[in-house]
């Protein structure tokens, strides 16, 4: 699937749940809680969980996870982009150009083997 083809699929299943009915703050919000919930998918990846009250997961459970955290990130980022009618190849070209720009100095530093 494209980025066109999938910030169109989110757009359009957000749409039919109502879910795009939301302001950019509460959108914000949802982003920032999916974040928190990412966070904690990494940690469980990264260094466990250490709780009495919750099961070892195995490697593909906490791997699914980390992966479903990551999409409920890009379905909050993609909605919040397409409130300000943003493309997601508009913030990847502007990244990487403030990226290419701000380190540039280093790459020319950098010797190739």
């Amino acid at each position: 699937m494209q980025t066109t083809e999938m910030e169109k699929w989110i757009k359009d299943f957000y749409k039919m749940r109502n879910w795009t009915e939301y302001g950019p703050f509460i959108r914000l919000g949802f982003l920032m809680e999916e974040t928190g919930e990412l966070a904690r998918a990494v940690r469980a990846v990264e260094i466990g969980r250490d709780r009495p009250d919750e099961k070892t997961q195995e490697d593909a459970a906490l791997r699914k996870d980390l992966i479903e955290e990551m999409g409920d990130v890009l379905g909050n980022l993609l909605v919040l982009a397409d409130l300000y009618d943003v493309t997601v190849e508009e913030v990847f070209s502007s990244h990487q150009q403030k990226l290419t720009q701000r380190f540039s100095s280093e790459k020319e530093q950098v010797k190739s083997p």
